[in-house]
């Protein structure tokens, strides 16, 4: 049993792996500037919330085995003085899901778009087949009560992300997980506030591959030319081993249907990069030891992960999703999967600007063309969040600019949002498909009253 203290404890997957720890027995205490739910009421539950908000260097002493730094701590924060001052072993979230899962066989899915989902699938088969394994995944997925598990199991399956570890160590999350199996499911430039250019941003995943041990299987999407040109450049020592596009239909309902030697498969899931999704995830459990056939049994009872094209509400005439995306080419891979998936819907799609990339306007024309499939394209921002993010203000005919397209609307006010979308249900001809897009909360709108008020 150790004591491992928690800075910035408050966040989604931190607040998870000190949930995780606590349940194997571990002493954890945490400290935090703000906490909101999920996170504030899973910490409290099981007694490991702390009883102010701030940080009280008091609470660091020689007693504590471990320190786990998350990214939301700043350079000064005055705890992390306090630990380094007394030199006690100070770990970034990556490094510490390392350091618990040393003698595990590491999977790592890697990649600018796609890593949850196909985390998820991977996590889908193996609890489908009864394997015993630990993981960390960056969303709800069903079935699962938690998104870090860590037990006696031989197998871990990690998302892995390329963002910075923390504060005082800036290399990429993806860096310290070393993986024996890998995939590389797509590259589009992102984070721009940490990659200032396209070129440093590839660089991450070129140094990643770099540094897998010889031999190792990695699994890329071979749709994605430069995914195509990374592996070239950097994967001959791996055993890079390419997934494709499958074969696939779409019936009269719109459910995808597979078309596999084992015969069609009907999955819960929809969209091109889903399925190519489903091909990476398949690919890796067949590595485990799983059967090809085997596999497609499991995942065809996949209904995704939380806000990965998660349907939200369906009624006459109308039908909600919603999805984290938000990077460019993110935004038009769903906008395109539902379009194929709706031919004869009116096509409403909402997209919030919220991270710092979409919200720089430096970023903003690579969003060019983006939306051209929805039939209804509104992209949403607010001045607060600008304001939080630490950006000079955005006009919304400066926003409608960047996306080329002349009849899309950028709205800057919640309510003139809400009342933009009812207006487009009520003299809609067809049946609607509402899809939301952001890894915000659009200011908290109520989808739900949104929709309603057309009934």
């Amino acid at each position: 049993m150790k004591h491992i203290h928690f800075i910035a404890i408050g966040g989604a997957v931190m607040h998870q792996l000190a949930l995780a720890l606590k349940r194997q027995g571990h002493i954890i205490t945490g400290s935090d500037d703000e906490i909101n739910d999920p996170a504030k009421s899973n910490l409290a539950v099981v007694g490991i919330l702390p009883q102010q908000y701030g940080w009280f260097p008091e609470k660091i002493n020689n007693s504590l085995d471990a320190i786990v730094l998350g990214m939301h701590a700043k350079a000064d924060n005055p705890e992390l003085l306090r630990a380094q001052e007394l030199g006690i072993p100070i770990y970034s979230f990556p490094q510490y899901i390392y350091e618990v899962s040393k003698n595990k066989k590491r999977v790592v899915v890697a990649g600018s778009h796609g890593k949850t989902t196909i985390t998820s699938m991977i996590m889908h088969i193996l609890r489908h087949q009864g394997i015993q394994f630990d993981y960390m995944v960056g969303a709800r997925v069903a079935g699962f009560d938690q998104s870090v598990q860590l037990s006696d199991a031989p197998l871990i399956v990690l998302e892995g992300d390329e963002y910075p570890a923390s504060v005082i160590e800036k290399r990429p999350k993806i860096f310290f997980y070393h993986p024996h199996i890998s995939v590389l499911s797509g590259i589009a430039w992102d984070h721009i506030n940490v990659f200032p250019t396209y070129e440093n941003y590839l660089g991450q995943f070129e140094t990643y591959l770099k540094g897998i041990e010889n031999g190792s299987p990695v699994f890329y999407n071979n749709e994605d030319a430069e995914v195509q040109k990374v592996i070239q450049s950097s994967a001959t020592h791996l055993q890079a081993i390419p997934y494709n596009m499958p074969a696939f239909h779409y019936d009269e309902n719109g459910t995808a249907i597979l078309e596999t030697k084992e015969g069609d498969v009907t999955v819960s899931v929809f969209g091109r990069h889903n399925l190519l999704n489903m091909q990476a995830a398949v690919a890796v459990c067949m590595e485990l030891g799983i059967s090809e056939a085997d596999c497609y049994m499991a995942i065809a009872s996949f209904t995704g992960a939380a806000r990965r094209l998660e349907k939200l509400l369906e009624k006459d005439r109308l039908v909600a999703y919603r999805d984290f995306a938000h990077a460019p080419s993110k935004l038009k891979t769903t906008l395109d999967a539902v379009r194929e998936a709706y031919p004869n819907h009116t096509l409403v799609a909402c997209f919030e600007l919220h991270t710092y990339s979409s919200l720089n306007e430096v970023f903003l024309k690579e969003y060019s063309h983006s939306m051209d499939a929805a039939d209804n394209a509104l992209v949403y921002f607010s001045h607060h969040a600008l304001q939080l993010k630490g950006l000079p203000t955005l006009k919304a005919d400066t926003v409608q600019k960047y996306f080329d397209r002349e009849d899309l609307v950028a709205i800057d006010n919640k309510e003139a949002l809400e009342k933009k979308v009812q207006d487009i249900l009520k003299v809609a001809s067809t049946p609607v498909c509402l899809l939301l897009m952001s890894s915000g909360t659009f200011d908290g709108i109520d989808w739900n009253s949104v929709c309603s008020q057309n009934d």
